[in-house]
């Protein structure tokens, strides 16, 4: 979703509305993007180091365990010179959640899911090379069918 620096933006951008935790800031994301893209602790936590060992975040005192961060002014500053980038990165990630609406249908989750589940029902009980063939036809058969809606 976000290349170099990015992502530094966009944290710095929510830090920027209040204080957050790491947590707080993946939620935010997901909210943004409406679930098309939710980053992972593992890049949110070194880029959250990241920023304030480059002192644009800080850490307040509080009483939580979690740590809180708070934009520095050096932060705010650099957020400023990079309001248009700021900007077209949000507006991504209303796009993504946009594309999302229309391809995300509840119905087709629920049917993935409910195929999913009968997967490993039917693959857990029986791994013989005939029960292996067979769903893999039956799935086969329901991705051409779903293929040829398009035309």
């Amino acid at each position: 979703m976000f290349e170099g620096g990015e992502l530094r933006l966009v944290l710095l951008h929510l830090i920027s509305q209040e204080p957050r935790h790491g947590y707080d800031l993946i939620r935010a994301i997901e909210g943004l993007s409406r679930g098309a893209y939710v980053p992972s602790p593992g890049v949110i936590y070194p880029t959250l180091t990241l920023l304030k060992d480059m002192g644009l975040v800080g850490e307040p005192d509080t009483d939580s365990q979690r740590k809180l961060f708070s934009i520095t002014a050096q932060g705010q500053a650099l957020l400023q010179e990079n309001a248009s980038a700021v900007a077209g990165l949000l507006q991504r990630l209303g796009a993504a959640a946009e594309v999302r609406e229309r391809t995300d249908a509840a119905p087709v989750r629920r049917a993935m899911h409910n195929l999913k589940a009968v997967l490993f029902d039917t693959l857990s009980a029986s791994t013989d090379t005939k029960t292996l063939h067979d769903v893999a036809a039956l799935i086969d058969e329901a991705a051409q069918k779903i293929e040829r809606l398009r035309s």
